[in-house]
């Protein structure tokens, strides 16, 4: 049997998009809760993640020319858009105070992010990046993706998403952006 080059790059972006998810996953996590979660898109999904994204753009920011548009551009243009998010919760330490408030009692009040969360969302994130690098598969972590992805309805609201689009080509879609 023959495989084209682009049959194989196709299959290549879904096996280290599932290894990036395995990545995130296994991740270390701090205290050891985890509450990663992870989506790989592609195709027409993949597409209407970037519609949100220019929606976004014209209703925050009045914006056709700036990073929500130029970020929603990359990811039409890439094979696919691993997902990585953390689900709200709380250590409930009585000390920590990372994040800004007095307790964790105060912050879950005040409606805060635990600073563990974000810590985490940043390890599973360099973790999953990480295999697209060892794998020579462009990518870029974009948090405008992760805006757009938590007004979707992939996971509960409270949900902090990013996304790290990825590609195979033969120049990185990546590297010369424009605002």
């Amino acid at each position: 049997m023959i495989y084209t080059g682009k049959q194989m790059e196709e299959k290549a972006i879904i096996e280290t998009a599932s290894r990036m998810c395995t990545a995130a996953r296994t991740a270390p996590k701090t205290r050891g809760v985890d509450n990663i979660l992870t989506l790989v898109l592609t195709g027409e999904e993949k597409d209407a993640l970037a519609d949100k994204m220019e929606k976004i753009a014209l209703r925050e920011f009045n914006d056709t020319a700036g990073h929500f548009p130029r970020d929603a551009k990359n990811l039409r243009a890439a094979q696919a858009v691993v997902l990585v998010g953390i689900k709200r919760s709380y250590a409930g330490l009585p000390f920590c105070s990372f994040c800004g408030f007095e307790s964790c009692d105060q912050c879950k009040e005040m409606g805060g992010r635990c600073a563990f969360n974000t810590i985490d969302l940043g390890i599973a994130l360099c973790s999953a990046a990480a295999i697209a690098a060892d794998d020579r598969v462009d990518n870029r972590m974009m948090f405008s993706i992760g805006k757009a992805a938590a007004e979707m309805d992939y996971a509960d609201a409270s949900v902090l998403w990013h996304g790290i689009p990825i590609n195979i080509s033969g120049k990185n879609i990546f590297f010369d952006r424009r605002k």
